[in-house]
């Protein structure tokens, strides 16, 4: 008994109180993602080539 009423509150809630955004407002969420997720990763490149040239004269010291 404990088991349906949870799904069925559960459900009503999902359809009545939940604000779903519209396919646009949802569009527009996903490029600001993607925008923002790619220049994160070009940044984290950018500081991996840096690093990797600093420690290649840190290494040229000792070979």
């Amino acid at each position: 008994m404990k088991l349906t009423n949870y799904f069925t509150e559960a459900y009503n809630e999902l359809v009545q109180k939940v604000s779903w955004p519209s396919w646009s407002e949802l569009r527009g969420s996903a490029v600001v993602v993607l925008v923002a997720s790619i220049l994160i990763a070009l940044l984290i490149f950018a500081i991996d080539l840096t690093f990797r040239g600093a420690m290649r004269v840190v290494y040229s010291f000792f070979y």
